[in-house]
């Protein structure tokens, strides 16, 4: 094996020293040569490394850099304590010489050159740190530990955060430690002894590690990412740690642990800790407080660091500084926070890895993130480059125009000129491409002008929960102008901003939601679109601010899923965690964004009111049919299983014909397959009919009981056979038996609509025979007509229409239609659920004609449009007038009417007609009069 390829060579700056190396090593190819005196005439320290290692040199140019390296790093493991101190310094210096002359030499990348350092660092904290643990218990100062346990720490690990985290080690890096100890590998009565050892660990490895002796140092360690530094041992306890991230950890140890890995010691109880840190470091929600977070960390280095200013090159922090290193790496891990506890594929540790994420997820432009990583790349080897000439931790570009001259040429460059041109391009490009993200535009707008009413509304919002903490104010300064000019942009102004003052009086306290507005000013446009239209929704967001997480998760505005890719969604959501309440709460919060979602999609038109409605019942559909085998596992983790087919869930009324609106509850029976006297096997038994009876009411419990994220749906089971009086759930053969000898007239018309949304599918089969058995014997019954006549009267006096514009009750009205077509589809006989199949179903049967059936539709298709936009804008709506110009011109559009008047007169006629037709079809009055 050789050393590889040169593709490039380091352009000596001390030609004498270049000379002078390349005679050293003339008897090697020119190539590698020229490589070796390029190198020494650029960095004195370099050139010493090269003269104390010639002969190990030698040998490793003829093996590789790979080979030579790892050949260093095995040569570590059955090293002695006392003789380590030199053997590490001896690894980092010949580890160190390779890196460098691989990188210099275009052999090795970026990223092969960092990973050899942050191995050598790695080998280098684990030996020394099993070295120091087996002392200490061969000094029986480690309580119940044997030898064999030296090997992993006894209990200790060793996370290596920042730069060594992330496997990008600079040259010259110091390493950022965090040591941390298993308490639970101990007995309590030995914590305090263990702890004392591991202290002392920790003290001594840091001294191995960093102390400069003739021999030199391996790295410079700091441990100050601790918890709370300067109160804190070296090394505490996991369980002190975790405490304090809960309790006080900020948003920077946040980031930091972005890049945290187990690097030495016990590595496994580094990996729990950390799997247990992950809640606090990814919130489960979208985080845009922690961009202010970032902006003000970024603006206290620079004020401490003295690196404000105007940006030029003599003196430049090519890391801290304007458009430098770590204005990359907070650009990608701020994002990151933002985003990644909802999407586990952007918690990449590495910078350039994070920044495709975020491209490919679509959080940042594509032609960003390649810009970025582009610049990223140069910044880090001119870094390098900086440190290998005195091995300085510095990023810190000459003053000196004869040290720039070096730096240029150690990168390559012969034109020192052509050289700052294109490292000031850089900077100022990462500062164009980062600075609009962690400052938005600050300026002081213009506002409209307001009128005294006005005036008076924006006057009280500062007393608002949501408002009361100074950031949150700050926050809101800076994006109330465009919010208030968006909002007089509305058909109706004032009324707009009464909407939207609801929305923020209904806000409770904290400053998520304005963080979120401000880093993403599409959705003032949003809320502002939604208050002055649809007031309902709102008061909705209101009381679930979070659902605008889903708006810019990527695919908001992407076409519906379907049910199956919703149920598997959030199934594969619900196992995320073991947890029962857990479960039902992520239940919750993620059916909050599809429902947002639909709502969103119908007020924006990309949906109409039918699309929204199927929708709807889609995403009730796939609620239930994940929740149910997640409720069902946590019963019979009491109670086991009972033998047979289990049971299924219908969905009855508007769920079972596939149709809800924003406001709908549920109307739900659960049947069940299972011998009478069977028991279930778990470890409290119950017979079946008690047992399909708890698991239902548990199933209730999950869909409807408020929890800390609210409540899913309201549930309605009076449909099931005996309504109040019968039992919650039914055995198959009760309900054929009931539908068969018992069920009234009305029950068979609910019949019509009965859906498995949810359980076991063999029974789902089974059910469904039995439902088409029954509607087709019960379709030949005399008393049909006369049962519905009699319901469609007591409908009439339980639920009278409330005024005009009441698309629901009423004659000729949507519940008036809906009865009339499940009257159609059990006079056929016929298996048909949705209102349109089943006023074809009674056309086919010869129960209506044709001009009756368009009469019917044409009714119920306005009434639905109503009904389902209405309820998406206002839980009632008495008048029209009362909607605003907005809301008014939403109901027109769906109704598809010029005019409030000419929506008057088609709902009038329509309805009135429709309600004729009924009457006739029902024979109580002549159609002919």
């Amino acid at each position: 094996m050789s050393f590889g390829p040169i593709t490039r060579v380091p352009l000596a700056f001390d030609l004498e020293s270049g000379r002078e190396l390349r005679a050293l090593f003339s008897d090697q190819p020119s190539d590698i040569a020229d490589l070796l005196g390029g190198t020494a005439g650029c960095s004195p320290y370099l050139k010493s490394l090269m003269l104390r290692e010639k002969d190990w040199l030698e040998s490793a140019l003829s093996i590789g850099p790979d080979a030579a390296c790892k050949a260093e790093l095995t040569g570590l493991r059955d090293c002695a304590l006392p003789d380590l101190s030199v053997r590490l310094r001896r690894a980092k210096r010949r580890i160190a010489l390779m890196a460098a002359l691989a990188d210099l030499g275009g052999v090795w990348s970026l990223d092969q050159v960092t990973g050899a350092l942050t191995d050598l660092a790695d080998c280098a904290t684990h030996t020394a740190l099993t070295a120091l643990v087996a002392e200490e218990i061969r000094r029986r100062k480690l309580p119940s530990k044997t030898e064999d346990d030296a090997a992993t720490g006894a209990g200790m690990v060793v996370l290596a955060m920042g730069k060594m985290g992330a496997r990008e080690l600079n040259y010259s890096s110091d390493i950022d430690l965090i040591c941390l100890f298993d308490e639970d590998a101990f007995a309590p009565d030995d914590y305090h002894e263990a702890r004392a050892a591991f202290i002392r660990v920790t003290r001594k490895m840091c001294g191995l590690l960093s102390d400069i002796t003739d021999q030199g140092y391996v790295f410079r360690t700091d441990l100050r990412l601790r918890p709370d530094p300067s109160v804190t041992p070296v090394c505490l306890s996991m369980d002190a740690a975790e405490r304090y991230y809960e309790s006080l950890g900020r948003t920077w140890e946040r980031a930091a642990y972005i890049k945290a890995r187990p690097c030495a010691g016990d590595l496994a109880a580094g990996a729990r800790f950390l799997d247990r840190l992950r809640p606090f470091v990814w919130r489960k929600h979208l985080d845009f407080a922690a961009i202010q977070d970032a902006h003000d960390m970024r603006l206290r280095i620079k004020s401490h660091k003295g690196l404000g200013g105007a940006l030029a090159l003599e003196g430049h922090n090519l890391k801290l500084g304007q458009g430098g290193i770590r204005e990359i790496e907070f650009f990608t891990q701020t994002r990151q926070l933002i985003a990644g506890g909802r999407d586990p594929d952007l918690r990449s540790s590495r910078t350039v890895d994070g920044l495709a994420a975020l491209a490919n997820k679509g959080w940042i432009p594509q032609d960003v993130a390649a810009q970025l990583c582009d610049h990223y790349a140069e910044h880090r080897e001119i870094e390098h480059r900086l440190q290998m000439v005195q091995d300085a931790q510095t990023q810190t570009l000459p003053t000196r125009p004869e040290e720039m001259d070096r730096i240029a040429r150690f990168c390559g460059q012969s034109d020192t000129k052509a050289f700052r041109h294109r490292l000031m391009a850089r900077l100022q490009a990462v500062s164009g491409l980062t600075e609009g993200f962690f400052a938005p535009d600050a300026c002081a707008a213009d506002e409209p002008d307001l009128s005294e009413h006005a005036q008076n509304i924006v006057a009280g919002w500062p007393a608002y929960p949501a408002l009361r903490s100074d950031r949150a104010k700050q926050i809101f300064q800076r994006m109330r102008p465009k919010l208030l000019t968006q909002l007089y942009k509305a058909n109706d102004p004032e009324a707009a901003l009464v909407q939207f003052d609801r929305f923020l009086s209904g806000l409770p306290a904290g400053v998520q939601v304005f963080s979120l507005f401000d880093a993403n000013p599409q959705l003032i446009d949003l809320i502002v679109d939604i208050c002055t239209t649809a007031p309902r929704l709102a008061a909705y967001l209101s009381r679930n601010a979070a659902v605008f997480d889903a708006v810019i998760g990527g695919d908001f505005f992407a076409p519906w899923p379907g049910t199956a890719a919703l149920r598997a969604d959030l199934a594969a959501r619900l196992t995320e965690t073991d947890d029962y309440e857990r479960q039902l709460d992520a239940a919750r919060v993620w059916a909050r964004e599809w429902h947002f979602r639909v709502g969103v999609h119908h007020l924006r038109g990309l949906v109409d009111a039918f699309e929204a409605g199927s929708d709807y019942a889609s995403l009730a559909e796939a609620v239930l049919g994940a929740l149910w085998p997640v409720v069902q596992a946590d019963f019979a983790g009491k109670h086991g299983h009972v033998a047979g087919r289990g049971a299924v869930v219908l969905g009855m009324g508007s769920l079972g014909a596939g149709r809800l609106n924003a406001a709908s509850d549920l109307d739900l029976i659960v049947i069940y397959d299972a011998d009478p006297d069977a028991q279930s096997d778990g470890r409290r038994p119950l017979d079946a009919r008690s047992y399909y009876a708890r698991l239902t009411k548990a199933f209730l419990t999950a869909i409807s009981a408020p929890t800390a994220e609210g409540r899913l749906y309201e549930v309605d089971m009076r449909l099931r056979p005996s309504g109040r009086q019968g039992p919650v759930a039914t055995s198959l053969a009760a309900f054929e038996d009931y539908q068969q000898t018992e069920a009234w007239t009305w029950e068979h018309l609910a019949l019509t609509r009965a859906r498995h949304v949810a359980g076991s599918p063999d029974l789902a089969d089974a059910v469904e025979d039995v439902r088409r058995r029954v509607l087709a014997e019960k379709s030949q019954g005399a008393s049909i007509r006369t049962d519905v006549a009699d319901m469609r009267a007591r409908l009439a006096q339980a639920k009278p229409a409330h005024g005009l514009w009441d698309a629901k009750s009423g004659p000729g009205r949507l519940m008036d239609l809906e009865l009339a077509a499940e009257f159609c589809a059990l006079a056929a006989g016929h298996h048909a659920r949705r209102v349109e199949a089943q006023f074809q179903a009674g056309q086919r049967a010869g129960i209506i004609d044709k001009a009756t059936h368009d009469i019917f539709l044409d009714a119920y298709r306005l009434c639905w449009n109503m009904q389902a936009t209405g309820r998406l804008l206002a839980d009632t709506i008495p008048d029209l007038a009362a909607l605003g110009e907005t809301g008014q011109a939403l109901i027109l559009r769906a109704a598809g009417a010029a005019t409030v008047d000419d929506l008057t007169n088609l709902l009038s006629s329509r309805s009135a007609l429709a309600a004729a037709q009924f009457d006739a079809l029902l024979g109580q009055v002549d159609p002919t009069t």
